[in-house]
């Protein structure tokens, strides 16, 4: 009987080293760092590190919905190692840079990885998911499923008549100017942003809608710009309850197949199995890039628009009054004067785009806040350093014409 037990117990340790083996390295480095806190905004550097890269990878911590890939790749060629007036290495260990992207006129000019890191590698957006998803909006206009963004939202979304957000237009919730009170206080773990996304909602409402719909309005609509991460899932919600496609099927239908993304990417998914479209896209940094090269584009696929006609003229344009700063507000982009924009979320993931200098920026990393002034300000800084870089080499160019 002992013989017996101590077989079993063997082939039992030797299937669970099997197991344990055959997962994902980054995987097995989260569950070696398991977060106690559910929520990651409180998590360990350490277990961020891990957890960025592997979120779809773990059914217990999120579900997700893969973004399909096609066969025809948009390549990116490599050009000349771009020259930069600063210490780059002290700047990608400053934002604890996990991959840094820098493409000019479609070409890479630089291209890294760190932290253990590598190109095949998928990293979480955040919230420049924001961007995607209003994108998506352009494209719901122009496949005919949304009329105007001068819409009311309860129109795609009924369960919200009669909430703060009845008389809000799709407008307000592109620039977050509905003037219905929001907390995105990132380190308040009782802000609305730490607390939606695990509301336990009413029996057969969608969790976002029914948090939503209990808040309160404090500005009359269309007068305030308040940051607010829960209007964004509206957003996703409207588009795919009016295209009848689920996010992911739809961004891959319209952009990343189409477009030529490299790889297969993900999106995660709420308590009620839609995407979390304030947030969370899993994707390699290349594919980030191009989407800035989608945008570049001005959202041409095999010379067909995607978007309205100027959609993104007014989507990367400032939409509300100045915010004070460096930054103003489009459609879900933040917006530059000197008319370059962004995609960002917190923890460092950006997406910098340039039409002037026909540049784009994607980088991925793991800050350790989830939003820092000094790490804003001294990326913004760097992207101001590769413009002048751009701008260096044009004038070398016609000097020596």
């Amino acid at each position: 009987m002992k013989k017996w037990m101590l077989a079993v117990g063997l082939l039992c340790l030797v299937v669970l080293t099997a197991f344990w083996f055959s997962l994902d390295r980054d995987v097995r480095r989260l569950i070696l760092t398991t977060p106690t806190d559910r929520d990651l905004l409180f998590w360990t550097d350490d277990q961020r590190d891990y957890a960025f890269r592997v979120l779809d990878k773990v059914p217990l911590l999120a579900k997700s919905r893969v973004i399909s890939s096609g066969v025809d790749v948009l390549e990116l060629p490599s050009g000349a190692p771009i020259e930069l007036d600063i210490n780059l290495t002290e700047y990608i260990d400053a934002q604890r840079v996990s991959g840094l992207v820098i493409v000019h006129n479609g070409e890479i000019r630089h291209e890294s990885y760190h932290r253990g890191f590598s190109d095949s590698g998928r990293w979480t957006s955040f919230s420049v998911a924001k961007s995607l998803t209003s994108t998506l909006v352009g494209a719901a206009i122009q496949d005919g499923y949304i009329e105007s963004i001068e819409d009311p939202v309860s129109k795609y979304l009924p369960d919200l008549t009669g909430s703060a957000y009845d008389d809000v237009s799709i407008r307000q919730l592109l620039t977050m100017t509905s003037g219905v009170r929001w907390n995105e206080d990132y380190g308040d773990p009782n802000s609305d942003v730490a607390q939606f996304n695990n509301h336990i909602p009413e029996p057969g409402v969608d969790a976002t809608i029914s948090y939503m719909r209990r808040l309160e309005r404090e500005a009359p609509a269309g007068e305030r710009w308040v940051y607010k991460t829960g209007e964004t899932n509206l957003i996703g919600l409207l588009v795919s309850q009016s295209t009848g496609k689920t996010l992911a099927d739809y961004l891959s239908e319209k952009i990343w197949i189409p477009f030529g993304m490299e790889a297969d990417a993900s999106w995660l998914l709420s308590s009620s199995g839609q995407e979390i479209s304030g947030c969370c896209i899993q994707a390699t940094i290349r594919d980030y890039a191009r989407v800035g090269l989608f945008m570049l584009s001005g959202g041409q696929v095999n010379g067909e628009s995607v978007v309205p006609e100027n959609w993104f003229d007014q989507a990367t344009a400032n939409q509300v009054a100045p915010l004070g700063g460096d930054y103003g507000y489009g459609y879900q982009w933040w917006t530059l004067d000197d008319g370059a924009y962004l995609a960002r979320g917190i923890f460092g993931q950006g997406i910098f785009i340039d039409p002037a200098r026909n540049l784009v920026i994607a980088s991925n990393g793991n800050w350790p806040v989830a939003s820092d002034g000094a790490l804003l300000a001294e990326r913004l800084a760097f992207y101001r350093t590769v413009q002048a870089a751009i701008d260096a080499e044009s004038l070398a160019d016609g000097s020596e014409e």
